[in-house]
């Protein structure tokens, strides 16, 4: 996996800062701060069960069958053993939630996210806590594969490979690499792809560009590789692109790979080209904010500890054909028909992309690609 750059240590927390000012003998010269208050106080959590005593903790997580799933397998048991309430919230985005709240007043104890929402909320502020202290207090932390830490802001807890579906029936012959999508076969707005917001475009984007330019980064071969593909059949969401290749309306589409394989199991024609010239992934990435309360903090990690579970992992897996990063989870049956293996070598040359580069370079590639899109 490729490394995200994480904090230098120029963003340092006041708490921090007045422990080193303190350390350090100059405390005068600092703003006026309580150092009682519940920012000032270290969290731990060792993995075992405590009595929160009905306090609430506030989860920002995504709606539908997927906050069923949740509820039904994770959360009722979770509320009855800490004996605490969640007040879960699906009204995504999160990040103007966050920053209109500020830093000091989180809006959620817990949050799962798309990566560029993440990395661009972490940018407006010191939000959450970073790789070292959630490492340190979540105990199924230890079994997860490295890859599971590396953005150094949250905790990927499920992820898969992004790839092409494309109709078994149609094609001829069928894609074999990433530049099969811009075959003639393909062509008469028989490819499909997403909005410029979804992360599925992002990777599709930086992956033309690595591809046909040799860098994620060379954004005039990403759009070149844009223009030679439309017309195309835009998309706003995966679950839409499934209906999309389904009844026919594209031939071959971007897409990550377990929305394919449930397809498949459901007899649908498609089958999936796994993207290996470049192996980005898709993620599903939960931090913890740094300035909730003690008590919540504490609930909030126990939580994700609970996420990183085996047992919890093979069930998620099962139901939402997501590949778990615990290296204990064992691969469901619907995963291991498609050859999916839970296994260090399995996550070799898996990538994260660099979305601080993404981020500082958006507006004029949204810009870009909405113009070639709607030409």
């Amino acid at each position: 996996m490729s490394n995200i750059p994480t904090d230098t240590g120029k963003n340092i927390s006041r708490r921090n800062l007045l422990k080193r000012g303190a350390a350090a003998g100059f405390g005068a010269g600092l703003p006026l701060f309580n150092i009682n208050h519940a920012w000032s106080q270290d969290v731990y959590y060792d993995g075992q069960v405590f009595d929160a005593g009905g306090a609430t903790l506030n989860v920002g997580e995504w709606g539908g069958f997927w906050q069923e799933f949740v509820t039904a397998n994770l959360l009722d048991q979770f509320q009855k053993d800490f004996n605490c309430k969640i007040s879960y919230d699906s009204s995504w985005p999160w990040f103007p939630k966050f920053v209109a709240g500020g830093v000091e007043k989180p809006v959620y104890d817990i949050a799962n996210w798309n990566l560029p929402d993440m990395f661009k909320t972490a940018r407006a502020g010191d939000f959450f806590l970073k790789k070292d202290e959630l490492i340190s207090n979540i105990p199924n932390a230890k079994d997860c594969w490295d890859f599971a830490f590396e953005n150094g802001i949250g905790v990927t807890w499920g992820y898969g490979q992004y790839a092409y579906a494309y109709r078994t029936d149609i094609a001829n012959p069928a894609p074999t690499d990433f530049k099969s999508f811009w075959q003639d076969q393909y062509g008469g707005g028989k490819r499909g792809t997403y909005i410029t917001s979804n992360t599925l475009q992002m990777e599709f984007f930086m992956t033309a560009s690595h591809v046909f330019g040799g860098d994620t980064k060379n954004i005039d071969a990403g759009y070149e590789a844009m223009r030679a593909a439309v017309p195309m059949k835009i998309s706003d969401f995966t679950g839409n692109m499934q209906t999309l290749i389904e009844r026919g309306e594209v031939n071959i589409c971007v897409q990550w790979e377990g929305e394919i394989y449930n397809q498949v199991d459901k007899g649908v024609p498609v089958a999936a080209m796994v993207w290996q010239e470049l192996k980005p992934i898709l993620t599903q990435t939960k931090t913890i904010s740094r300035y909730s309360e003690p008590l919540q903090k504490r609930l909030a990690l126990a939580l994700l500890d609970r996420t990183l579970d085996p047992a919890y992992a093979q069930k998620f897996a099962e139901t939402f054909y997501m590949r778990p990063t615990n290296g204990k989870a064992v691969i469901p049956p619907n995963l291991a028909s498609k050859g999916v293996v839970n296994t260090a070598d399995a996550t070799n040359g898996l990538v994260t992309m660099d979305w601080n580069w993404y981020l500082d370079n958006e507006d004029d590639i949204v810009e870009t690609v909405n113009g070639i899109f709607s030409a």
